[in-house]
């Protein structure tokens, strides 16, 4: 007999996901955490819905948590109507993109209460989600993992066990970096290349089919050079908060982290100037506008 799931968090991310649970058979009691789009969709579909997280977590046996952060988990487990309050055992796989450091104590505070908590962030994009497969990185105790796997395996390809409790939210942070890296340096070379006469397309010809292309850059470049807006929907404002995690495990693990600074203010500069809800691709604009220049070749009169 399969678990009872519950899930928090459906948004372009977590929508995906518990779709894939409910066609794949799994039980799903939904609690809405923001919108109630997908919600209401997947009640439609036959899904429970819960009033409160705890609620949730009295009618299920796994919850799965894809929220913005480490705030928001704490507040969905120890909040007065969160799941601990349920007082009941459970396993909670937090998808979301968490500090490591707050994900290793609420751990260890939720263990004597029978609440075993692993992180489980995800890798890809809004569309592998829909399509069932995710990159996960899995971190806790091997027999929670093992119990957690064919539920991740509903809405993710790959499942990679990274250690203990805390590793995969480390993993993911160190993930996000290369990809916002990548992010950055394209951004400022493409200004660059602007200033010196060379368009995104001469740009592109270039690194196009090298050994310099990756998933990333095409879902970047479908935005630089034909205007996707939705090629890579993650936000500016989360990718700052994601650097800013960095920096902290970075200063608490005394690694001095020098680019890991310069691309998180590049980030801090485009939420600083009103830019935070735009998707990452957009900072190639912004790096470009506040050098007074643009990626967008004017219509031909």
């Amino acid at each position: 007999m399969k678990e009872r799931i519950g899930f928090i968090g459906l948004g372009s991310m977590g929508a995906g996901m518990a779709d894939n649970l409910m066609r794949k058979g799994w039980p799903l009691t939904v609690c809405v955490h923001r919108s109630r789009t997908a919600a209401d969709r997947l009640i439609e579909a036959g899904a429970t819905e819960a009033a409160t997280p705890r609620k949730l977590a009295a009618a299920c046996d796994v919850v799965i948590l894809c929220v913005t952060g480490s705030r928001e988990v704490e507040m969905l487990v120890k909040g007065p109507d969160g799941l601990a309050a349920a007082g009941k055992p459970l396993l909670v796989i937090d998808c979301s993109t968490s500090n490591p450091s707050s994900t290793t104590a609420l751990a260890a505070e939720l263990a004597p209460q029978g609440v075993m908590l692993i992180d489980a962030p995800l890798a890809r994009t809004p569309k592998e989600a829909a399509e069932g497969k995710l990159d996960v990185m899995v971190g806790g105790p091997a027999e929670a993992v093992a119990r957690a796997r064919p539920v991740l395996e509903a809405f993710a390809a790959r499942v990679v066990h990274t250690g203990p409790t805390g590793s995969g939210h480390t993993m993911k942070l160190l993930n996000n970096f290369v990809s916002m890296g990548y992010s950055a340096i394209y951004s400022e070379a493409l200004t660059l290349g602007v200033k010196a006469g060379l368009t995104p397309q001469v740009f592109n010809s270039v690194i196009s089919g090298s050994r310099m292309d990756c998933g990333f850059y095409q879902a970047f470049f479908d935005f630089v050079l034909n205007r996707n807006e939705n090629a890579q929907r993650f936000a500016i404002v989360n990718a700052l908060k994601d650097m800013t995690y960095l920096a902290s495990f970075a200063q608490a693990a005394d690694v001095a982290n020098p680019i890991g600074a310069a691309v998180r203010n590049g980030f801090a500069t485009a939420v600083a100037t009103g830019h935070g809800d735009k998707f990452v691709p957009a900072l190639s604009d912004i790096i470009a506008g506040l050098n007074g220049v643009s990626l967008v070749e004017p219509p031909a009169r």
